[in-house]
């Protein structure tokens, strides 16, 4: 009795490991965590203690579903359209939101903006600074005109403090930037560890849902662009959202990537300038070059960035060179995806000039083309490039294409031709069958690439190989 009463007690002081990443616990060290899969993260973190929990007092009485009342999560508006976009009308009443992007993309700009226009003489706003002083905050308010008399500014980085703060301003929209930055005293560790991050987000979670209180956090990311800090962060909060763009660029997306209360397949774009940062409802023109004349090696194409159809420009451009290995420069777009093309256009277009060329692809506006519905204005750009001759006026070019050099049916097709019609193009080149045409545009389905290199002239007088069409359709 002695003996196993022994190995029992040595059983329950055994040490336990838990991943600083993920949370994930177990008995033995490892030395890589099998949840996340992250490397060097598992660490001992003391005794585990045998817990039993017994029956308590209940906060409500569980009621049937219908007779709950759906009234308190209707969504109140931000004042900022392209962001309710992607929140789903707005911010629900005690949903804690992550805004997550890289430094210097506009983050603070954005949730300053959002605040002055949330705060009205119902609904306070509270912002809390823990990066910058107040003074700072406030000359970016007159810069970007972000002043409301209901918007309280605060400069903190104990949670206390950020508590006492709720409780003498009674926000119904608190903003923290950011919530690394802000620590408990009574929990050891430095801001931004797995520890002060959960006691912070989790006491923040709770003062939301008690008072009914909207709560919008900023967070790091890492050089990957993964949310910084313990993935448990992700998993407490009600939606995450990631805040994209090239600092050198004025186009700025904020994209969806969880949401308890609408889609996460929704994206609102944003134009970022000196006086601020304002919503684009119509953002295609960002992405196009207007010219009287069509260019050799240009091609237009309609991108989805979730639901939204976005028409944009394909460049690319070949030199003749004397290295041995020519130069393959990519800028927006998928180096494996351009590669992917200019052996197609090689083996099954036929075209031999690419091969011994520097070859330089880019796209407009500083928008990102990685869906593989832009191969087929991907490859006319080469193919145009090559043959020094312009693709014509007014085309824009959806599909997908394969090794074999088929052209495949991509998602959305009716969306992007509706969208390409209603910026005056009038001239498509799509797969086959692609539903319902829009009035007055004429839309070329393609089979294969060979079908789709017919639109350059120059290769016909040429005599290259050329199938034909399978469909012409307007």
């Amino acid at each position: 009795m002695a003996a196993r009463s022994s190995s029992r007690s040595s059983a329950k002081d055994r040490p336990s490991y838990r991943c600083t990443e993920c949370g994930w616990t177990t008995a033995k060290w490892l030395g890589r965590c099998p949840e996340c899969q992250a490397w060097g993260t598992v660490e001992e973190f003391g005794t585990p203690a045998v817990r039993t929990t017994a029956p308590g007092r209940v906060t409500s009485a569980a009621v049937p579903i219908g007779q709950v009342d759906g009234r308190q999560a209707t969504a109140r508006s931000t004042g900022v359209d392209e962001l309710d976009r992607v929140l789903g009308g707005g911010l629900v009443p005690g949903a804690v939101v992550l805004l997550a992007g890289e430094p210097g993309v506009g983050k603070s700009t954005l949730l300053l903006d959002v605040s002055a226009k949330a705060a009205t003489d119902e609904h306070r706003t509270l912002y809390i600074t823990g990066e910058e002083s107040a003074s700072q905050v406030r000359l970016r308010a007159d810069r970007i005109g972000a002043l409301s008399e209901q918007l309280y500014l605060a400069a903190e980085t104990d949670l206390s403090a950020v508590l006492g703060h709720l409780d003498s301003v009674k926000p119904s929209l608190l903003v923290l930037d950011s919530v690394q930055t802000v620590a408990s005293p009574e929990i050891d560790g430095a801001p931004g560890g797995m520890a002060q991050v959960r006691e912070v987000a989790g006491a923040l979670i709770r003062a939301s849902k008690e008072r009914g209180m909207s709560t919008l956090l900023v967070g790091h990311v890492t050089k990957d662009g993964a949310i910084a800090g313990p993935r448990l962060l992700e998993h407490l909060v009600d939606v995450v959202l990631h805040f994209e763009g090239d600092r050198h660029a004025r186009l700025r997306l904020v994209r969806g990537v969880k949401n308890r209360y609408g889609a996460t397949d929704e994206v609102g774009c944003f134009e970022l300038h000196d006086e601020g940062i304002t919503g684009l409802a119509d953002p295609s023109g960002l992405f196009l070059t207007r010219r009287d004349e069509p260019v050799p090696g240009t091609c237009l194409t309609v991108t989805l960035e979730g639901r939204r159809p976005l028409v944009a420009e394909v460049q690319a451009l070949t030199v003749d060179t004397q290295i041995p290995s020519p130069r393959r420069t990519t800028s927006g777009l998928e180096t494996s995806r351009v590669s992917m093309m200019l052996a197609v256009l090689e083996q099954r277009g036929r075209i031999n000039a690419l091969g011994k060329r520097d070859i330089y692809s880019a796209t407009v506006g500083g928008v990102k083309l990685t869906e593989p519905a832009a191969d087929l204005a991907v490859a006319l750009a080469l193919a145009s490039a090559a043959s020094d001759t312009p693709l014509p006026k007014n085309l824009v070019a959806i599909g997908e294409v394969g090794l074999a050099g088929e052209v495949r049916r991509v998602t959305g097709v009716q969306r992007r031709l509706a969208e390409a019609a209603r910026l005056g193009f009038t001239h498509a080149l799509v797969p086959s069958d692609p539903g319902r045409i829009p009035d007055g545009m004429r839309v070329l389905e393609v089979a294969d690439i060979g079908d789709a290199l017919r639109v350059l002239p120059r290769r016909r007088e040429r005599g290259e190989r050329a199938p034909a069409t399978t469909g012409d359709r307007g």
